[in-house]
C-alpha cells in the first residue's frame, strides 16, 4: 500500500515533535511544519535516522498564502497528505486588563486562523483519496484559565471547530477529533513558570501534586493518543475532546 502522508504543524519541538516522532514510527511519511524549514530539521533527522521518511516545511499557518504554498509542497514532496495534526499554538499570557490587542490576535490567529487554514488546505486531498484523519490539539485551558483569556477562548473554539469538521468531512471518509491535554512537560510550560516567577521544578511539583495519577505529563503521552486517532482502527471515532491530563476534567 502507498505510504500514507501526515502533517504535523508546530513540529520543530515538544507536543509536535514528539507526535511527528511518534507517526514517523507509525510508518507515515511526515511533513515537519514549522515557522521556517530549518527550525524543524532535528524532528527530520530524528524521524528518518530510525527509518522514516521526512522533509521540513516552512509556513506561517495563520498566513493562508503560505498554507497553500507549504501543503502543495508536501504533497510534491511526499504525496497528497491525509492525516493533518493542527498543533501549532503559542502564549501570550496576561491578565484582562493588560492584555494587548496584539496578544489576542496572535494567539487567535495562530490557533483558530491556523487550524482553519491548514484544515481547509487539506481537507481537498483528503476528500479526493476518501480517507482522512484531523487531530488538533485543544487544551485544558478551554475549561478557564486565569491569565489565558486569549488561549482559552482559542482553545475552546477548537473544540467546536472539531466537532463541526467532523459532522461535515465524515461522509467523505474523514475523522475529525481534538486532543485537550493538562499539564505537559515543555518549553511552553517552563515559560509558564517564568512567568509565574517560580522555579520549574517547584512548578511542576505543585502541579503533579494536584493530579489524580500524581505525574505531570510527557510530550509523548500526547503522541500516543494522537497515533491511536491517526490509525485505521479509530475509523469509528470522530468529534470527539480527549483530555490527557492524569485525570477527569470539569
Amino acid at each position: 500500500m502507498t505510504q500514507r502522508v501526515a502533517i504535523v504543524t508546530g513540529a520543530a519541538r515538544g507536543i509536535g515533535a514528539a507526535i511527528a516522532r511518534r507517526l514517523g514510527a507509525d510508518g507515515f511519511a511526515v511533513a515537519v511544519l514549522d515557522l521556517t524549514a530549518e527550525s524543524g530539521a532535528d524532528t527530520v533527522a530524528a524521524i528518518t535516522d530510525a527509518g522514516g521518511r521526512a522533509a521540513a516545511v516552512g509556513a506561517d499557518v495563520s498566513d493562508a498564502g503560505q498554507v497553500e504554498a507549504a501543503v502543495a509542497a508536501v504533497a510534491e514532496k511526499l504525496g497528497p497528505p491525509v492525516v493533518l495534526v493542527n498543533n501549532a499554538g503559542i502564549l501570550r499570557d496576561n491578565l484582562l486588563f493588560k492584555m494587548t490587542d496584539d496578544d489576542w490576535d496572535s494567539v487567535i490567529g495562530v490557533h483558530l486562523r491556523g487550524a482553519f487554514l491548514m484544515t481547509r488546505a487539506v481537507q481537498r486531498f483528503q476528500t479526493e483519496q476518501g480517507y482522512g484523519r484531523i487531530v488538533t490539539l485543544s487544551s485544558t485551558s478551554a475549561l478557564g484559565n486565569r491569565g489565558q483569556v486569549n488561549y482559552a477562548t482559542a482553545k475552546a473554539g477548537l473544540q467546536g471547530f472539531t466537532k463541526t469538521v467532523a459532522i461535515e468531512l465524515g461522509k467523505f471518509g474523514v475523522t475529525a477529533n481534538a486532543i485537550a491535554p493538562g499539564f505537559i512537560e515543555t518549553e511552553m510550560t517552563a515559560a509558564t513558570a517564568a512567568r509565574m516567577k517560580m522555579a520549574f521544578e517547584d512548578f511542576k511539583a505543585g502541579a503533579a501534586a494536584a493530579i489524580p495519577v500524581r505525574r505531570i505529563g510527557q510530550p509523548e503521552d500526547v503522541a500516543a493518543v494522537a497515533s491511536f486517532l491517526a490509525s485505521e482502527e479509530a475509523g469509528f471515532v470522530s468529534g470527539q475532546v480527549i483530555y490527557v491530563a492524569g485525570g477527569p476534567q470539569d
